[in-house]
């Protein structure tokens, strides 16, 4: 299992009337959140662009249990509990400055090779970089 942390400031643009952030902005934090951990094993989005590998979102959930609000640091703690296949999976857990739990949200995503157009597994090297997490 691999878990990171990710710190993000709410920015005036991203909160509502209510001065809550919108519920669209949460889907953004998710990939920032991602992208993150993924830079902690030493991979990133674009070498696996590069390698001809995007990977698409199929399916993501989220509830709220509190808001967030305008310039408050969030913790989006970041966990992949199982080694990936054509699917990765993510849950997101978000924690407002004062600690509490406010946010749970999950991404699955698929690997797809860019020429062909179809699921695929991902690039041998990235699976070399997670397999110490899950042995």
């Amino acid at each position: 299992m691999i878990t990171s942390e990710t710190k993000i400031r709410v920015r005036y643009g991203e909160v509502d009337q209510m001065g809550y952030m919108y519920y669209g902005n949460y889907a953004e934090f998710y990939e920032v959140a991602r992208v993150d951990m993924l830079r902690t094993v030493g991979m990133t989005y674009r070498y696996l662009e590069e390698s001809g590998i995007m990977m698409p979102v199929l399916d993501m959930q989220c509830k709220f249990f509190k808001p967030a609000h305008y310039d408050e640091e969030l913790t989006i703690k970041t966990t992949l509990a199982k080694m990936p296949g054509v699917r990765i999976h993510f849950k997101y857990e978000f924690y407002n400055e004062a600690g509490e739990f406010i946010h749970v949200g999950e991404t699955t995503l698929v690997f797809v090779d860019m020429k062909r157009m179809r699921p695929c597994l991902p690039p041998e090297i990235f699976q070399n970089r997670l397999k110490p997490f899950f042995d």
